[in-house]
């Protein structure tokens, strides 16, 4: 009976391990199997005090709504960070001028907005070169950024990313606006969940994103937060990732 509890106390303990290896792996943060960790992270979140934020936009369909997101910005003098798709960026090469043209930068989201992290190398270095490509040969600036399609990533994307020159970007504040959810619905959620350092994911098609904006910007603004694209919320050199995504500055 002894010799029981103890073979059901191991496989009990070793459950366990493999069920929180597998709940860090879902969360984005650290796998740790046997005390190993075995995952590159992108940056989620940066850990500063100076109540800086960035607001960032995916553009992969459409136009519709990036006029008046664009307005909401001039109006409230913020500037941010746009992730568009290749394809997007050929079809629309007159939003991507007017988006840089109006002080605001551009990331790659890939070329086809496909599930990137199950590529091979050679395919997933294309489509980051070919993006980068696209968008540099509109607005004549170097693009440093990626976010990768669907939140999606391995180490071997990261490495190629790191071989592209580009730094991956993910998110700590999900508007969901891609639910189409209320004006106010997005806003709520948004102006609960950013802290400094934050980095916020919208969508340049969101039904009503745009309509949001000037609520989060006069509700952040006035708790002191100050709007920045992600290349001036970032870290470039000395520093380290936490287990959460956040990046942190090294002493």
């Amino acid at each position: 009976m002894k010799k029981r509890s103890i073979v059901f106390c191991a496989l009990a303990l070793f459950t366990a391990v493999v069920l929180l290896g597998f709940s860090l792996n879902a969360s984005g943060a650290y796998p740790v199997y046997y005390g190993k960790t075995v995952r590159k992270l992108p940056v989620y979140s940066v850990g500063r005090d100076d109540k800086k934020i960035a607001i960032s936009f995916d553009c992969a369909w459409g136009t519709e709504h990036t006029d008046a997101i664009l307005a909401a910005m001039e109006k409230f003098n913020v500037k941010c960070t746009f992730f568009a798709v290749e394809f997007w960026v050929k079809k629309y090469p007159d939003y991507v001028k007017k988006i840089t043209e109006s002080g605001h930068e551009l990331g790659t989201h890939g070329a086809t907005h496909s599930h990137m992290a199950k590529m091979n190398e050679a395919d997933i270095l294309k489509e980051l070169e070919t993006s980068k490509k696209a968008i540099e040969d509109i607005t004549g600036k170097k693009t440093e950024l990626f976010r990768p399609p669907f939140g999606e990533y391995d180490d071997l994307l990261i490495e190629c990313a790191e071989k592209s020159n580009l730094m991956t970007i993910q998110w700590d504040v999900d508007s969901l606006d891609w639910k189409d959810l209320s004006a106010e619905e997005i806003a709520n959620r948004v102006i609960a969940k950013a802290k400094s350092g934050s980095i916020i994911l919208c969508h340049n098609n969101g039904l009503h994103t745009a309509e949001s904006l000037p609520l989060i910007f006069a509700a952040l603004k006035q708790k002191g937060y100050e709007f920045v694209p992600i290349s001036k919320l970032v870290y470039k050199q000395n520093y380290t990732i936490d287990s959460s995504g956040k990046q942190i500055l090294s002493e």
